[in-house]
């Protein structure tokens, strides 16, 4: 490694569905040669291996006593991120609704929280290059020390337009009544609420179109890596 090359940066992106955070971490870490990790999709990748196992979703020492079973792999190449799960791709299977639906319940359990959250931490550590890692707890608890915390926002009607733009033929009112609740879930959540740090830097991305969000993010970065 040569003088001139820039420091590894490890970025935290957090915020609630719906604020272009999945878009602008990947345009992000892809235009800056970073690493990424999608933190969400490891929630629903052991969201969906419990509906796959039978486990009851609705009793949390069912889920606790299971936690460490499956054997979650994340690829964190920006251009094309991979999941699996015991070395089954599941990166379709684990947007569909019914993992979807059940995922905040899932999340929510100390124990899974615990075992994702130590192999986000081994992610974030083996990345040579610096990393960006989107998620809803990142800067607060999984990544406290992490050297740019980034906190994205929108009001729930562009989130909702945005969410339901994605899901084709979505119903705009459903869509927000979704995003609401499961926003209230996950910041009321007892174990690393979604919340924002209080070193972070806020970006609303109501008014923004995606180009004009990874702009922002990507002067962010070069920021934090210039001062290093």
């Amino acid at each position: 490694m040569d003088n001139g090359a820039a420091k590894p940066v490890i970025v935290a992106i957090d915020g609630p569905s719906g604020t272009g955070k999945s878009s602008t971490s990947k345009a992000v870490a892809a235009q800056l040669g970073l690493h990424y990790l999608d933190t969400g999709a490891q929630y629903r990748a052991i969201t969906w291996w419990m509906v796959n196992n039978g486990i009851d979703i609705d009793d949390p020492s069912a889920i606790a006593a299971v936690a460490g079973k499956p054997e979650i792999v994340s690829g964190t190449d920006p251009k094309g991120p991979t999941i699996t799960v015991d070395g089954v791709d599941v990166a379709g299977p684990i947007r569909e609704q019914d993992v979807t639906s059940k995922v905040s319940a899932v999340s929510a359990v100390p124990e899974v929280r615990a075992r994702i959250t130590e192999l986000q931490r081994t992610i974030a550590s083996a990345a040579v290059a610096g990393i960006v890692v989107e998620g809803r707890d990142i800067g607060t608890t999984v990544l406290p020390d992490a050297d740019l915390k980034i906190f994205l926002t929108a009001s729930a009607e562009a989130r909702a337009a945005r969410r339901s733009g994605e899901l084709e033929g979505a119903d705009l009112h459903t869509t927000r009544e979704a995003l609401i609740k499961r926003d209230a879930a996950d910041a009321g959540r007892k174990t690393s609420p979604l919340a924002k740090a209080g070193d972070a830097v806020e970006v609303d991305t109501t008014e923004l179109t995606l180009q004009q969000v990874i702009e922002c993010v990507v002067t962010l970065v070069e920021g934090k890596r210039a001062g290093k």
